[in-house]
């Protein structure tokens, strides 16, 4: 693409609406550290990119990387420098948990964007380090939240937008599946609560004001099921949300019921479908019923799923890791803050450390 392409493009991206494409239109060069069970996603999703490039993955096993690296024509590398030594522009980070800060450091130190996977960092402290890097080298930094992406989670913010504001008062979320013995340096909190941790706060707008919390111990040196309630005091009101996570279940379930003074929502991230039910769209039967009621009426004949309106969610089917990896790629061209940023993620591990403190103090008590 010559000079005089490159300046029309990118006038048009800002006739659009949109900010100038920092890169004038040429391909971004990306790379990927950790081509395990969702690097090697990440890999696909770059080298079938049309604006992207991938240049290398980086891994510590060399028959990964090389089979990786043949999959998706690109080179396979030993080590971050030599993603640094390519001119890589932006890298996703699916290494375990423990080597994100290992991994991020020289690429944030030298500007690089990075897309982290889930969770930023395995304490606080560290996810914190990982947030400074990025704001002292002005280096784009999003955290890998991929239930943000979930088909029936952007179908619930889309029509929750569509009526008046709906301010949750109570929320329910179950995530519970059989144990995969991946992930077990760390505990149910850290390796599966923290997709939700992320949706509740997202959804909250702040960090909880009071934590309980109880769990056990089963497999693993850490806790494998935990249940934790979070009371949120905002300036909307009050509003508690129960998350239970569990890998010792015989089936697997991921579901979130959101309740609020106008609306209730019911999401199935697994079976990626949804329903809302609307308060002002009830509002006649519901009055009917009410005094029905008071009037001593019997309506045990009554089904209740017959007396409401019912709207289902128009879920499409876009996969939750090409629209992540699209808003990665967004944010680095604009040069914006991603939608999950490194505070959002500092805050999910902060939230989740003070779960796991909390679930120790009760079984201490």
């Amino acid at each position: 693409m010559n000079t005089t392409t490159q300046s029309r493009k990118a006038v048009e991206v800002m006739a659009h609406g949109a900010k100038a494409d920092r890169f004038a239109g040429r391909p971004l060069r990306c790379g990927v550290v950790g081509v395990g069970r969702m690097g090697q996603h990440h890999a696909r999703v770059y080298a079938n990119m049309a604006d992207c490039e991938l240049v290398g993955v980086v891994d510590a096993s060399k028959p990964r990387r090389e089979e990786l690296a043949s999959k998706f024509n690109t080179k396979p590398m030993e080590t971050v420098q030599q993603l640094l030594d390519a001119k890589v522009d932006a890298v996703s980070i699916a290494v375990p948990t423990t080597y994100h800060y290992e991994a991020a450091k020289p690429l944030l130190e030298a500007g690089v964007a990075c897309l982290i996977e889930k969770p930023l960092a395995g304490d606080a402290e560290t996810a914190k380090k990982l947030a400074d890097l990025a704001a002292r080298h002005d280096a784009c930094l999003m955290v890998g939240h991929i239930e943000r992406f979930n088909p029936v989670m952007r179908a619930m913010q889309k029509a929750a937008q569509e009526g008046p504001p709906i301010t949750p008062r109570f929320m329910q979320v179950i995530r519970v599946s059989p144990m995969t013995f991946r992930s077990v340096d760390v505990g149910v909190v850290m390796d599966m609560m923290i997709h939700d941790i992320d949706v509740v706060l997202m959804l909250m707008g702040c960090e909880p004001t009071n934590i309980r919390a109880a769990g056990v111990s089963v497999i693993t040196p850490h806790e494998d099921l935990c249940d934790a309630w979070l009371e949120f005091d905002t300036s909307r009101g009050r509003c508690v949300a129960n998350v239970t996570a569990s890998r010792l279940a015989f089936k697997t379930e991921r579901v979130t019921r959101i309740t609020g003074d106008n609306a209730y929502i019911k999401i199935d991230y697994g079976a990626k479908k949804g329903n809302m039910i609307r308060k002002l769209a009830n509002e006649i039967q519901m009055r009917e019923v009410r005094e029905a009621v008071a009037n001593g009426a019997d309506l045990t004949t009554l089904k209740w799923d017959q007396l409401v309106n019912i709207d289902p969610l128009v879920v499409d089917d876009a996969e939750p890791i090409v629209m992540e990896i699209t808003e990665f790629v967004g944010a680095v061209r604009e040069g914006r803050q991603p939608s999950i940023d490194a505070e959002a993620g500092f805050a999910n591990v902060r939230t989740a450390e003070r779960i796991v403190a909390a679930l120790k103090e009760a079984a201490r008590a």
